[in-house]
């Protein structure tokens, strides 16, 4: 694997984010509207916001990196890059990685954004461990993003694979939302129990994905 493919990719891809702002323009303001929109819809009662702020935020957070890795990938089909990556004597494993870490860095930015919303709507409580929060954040991205940008390809390699991609998505991420929401939960409102049982979770799925993306990114990218 090239370090040097990896960055270049992550760079490019940043790059490209940066200039246009197409991806988290159109992101950002669904999660802050969704936020909102629970809020207000859940009332005043602090301790049901505080309750339900967790999933929320998780939530917008697995659209947001559906829309990122979709729009990254559409762009490229569109400009015919793809094609010149299949031809491209590079490893095709750290092109993914690459795409991966871009991702990665767009999200957790727009979950630092979406977190503190939260925190000044919501008054939710960043809780005893706020690094042991800031692990959960970083693992559950991590899931979301290596998964993302693998399934991302699919959905602008044909109309019947792009039709089946939220079918794919929501089960296999589904283990990774579901332990970043009780972890992130459990650490807002005020315990550490059983949290590092939820933080290895999220490190299996994020590795498993990475690895997976990794080995098979080249052949899903030659289909």
């Amino acid at each position: 694997m090239s370090l040097r493919v990896v960055e270049a990719v992550a760079v490019k891809d940043l790059r490209t984010e940066a200039r246009s702002r197409s991806a988290m323009s159109a992101v950002l303001p669904f999660a802050a509207t969704m936020l909102l929109a629970f809020g207000f819809a859940l009332g005043p009662d602090r301790s049901l916001l505080i309750r339900t702020a967790p999933g929320l935020l998780w939530l917008a957070a697995l659209f947001a990196s559906v829309e990122l890795c979709h729009r990254s990938y559409q762009a490229e089909a569109a400009g015919g890059a793809l094609e010149g990556l299949l031809l491209s004597p590079v490893d095709k494993g750290a092109v993914y990685l690459g795409k991966a870490l871009a991702t990665f860095v767009q999200l957790l930015a727009l979950f630092a954004v979406t977190m503190g919303t939260v925190v000044v709507l919501f008054d939710l409580p960043v809780g005893p461990a706020p690094g042991l929060l800031l692990l959960t954040v970083v693992l559950g991205i991590a899931g979301l993003s290596g998964l993302g940008s693998l399934l991302g390809l699919l959905a602008v390699r044909g109309r019947t694979r792009q039709a089946a991609l939220p079918v794919l998505v929501l089960p296999l991420v589904s283990p990774v939302i579901i332990g970043a929401t009780r972890a992130t939960a459990t650490l807002t409102q005020g315990s550490t129990s059983g949290v590092t049982g939820w933080l290895g979770l999220l490190a299996a799925f994020a590795a498993a994905f990475l690895a997976i993306g990794y080995i098979v990114f080249g052949h899903l990218l030659e289909d």
